[in-house]
């Protein structure tokens, strides 16, 4: 029984899970869109949220934080230094997931994770 566990196990280990939220979060950061399952960017969007807010806090500390999850230099530095400072005074809600419907090949449920951007 499943009971108290938290997300989806997406047929994974531990470990390959979260390098795939790791990778999903970069390729985020990175391109400010993507494309990718439903249930793989609902299990992304609560980590993303984490990581704005650390980037919110902005001390050094959070970027260590921040760098250890992503393992990317690069997409902290885009993400504490250009997209921080989108998000200041938003208290949460960064991102959203829009569905697109079914893929051809095998049928998964598509969606489109983003960021939601102060106009």
């Amino acid at each position: 029984m499943r009971h108290r566990k938290r997300g989806r196990k997406l047929s994974r280990t531990a470990a390959h899970k979260r390098a795939l939220v790791a990778n999903l979060a970069c390729g985020l950061i990175e391109h400010e869109q993507i494309t990718t399952t439903v249930a793989k960017s609902k299990e992304l969007q609560p980590a993303i949220e984490w990581l704005v807010s650390l980037a919110l806090r902005g001390d050094l500390t959070s970027r260590r934080r921040a760098l250890a999850t992503l393992r990317d230099k690069r997409a902290v530095g885009k993400l504490f230094d250009e997209l921080a400072k989108q998000f200041t005074g938003k208290a949460g809600g960064y991102t959203r997931i829009l569905k697109l419907g079914r893929r051809y090949g095998d049928g998964a449920e598509m969606a489109r994770i983003e960021f939601i951007t102060q106009a």
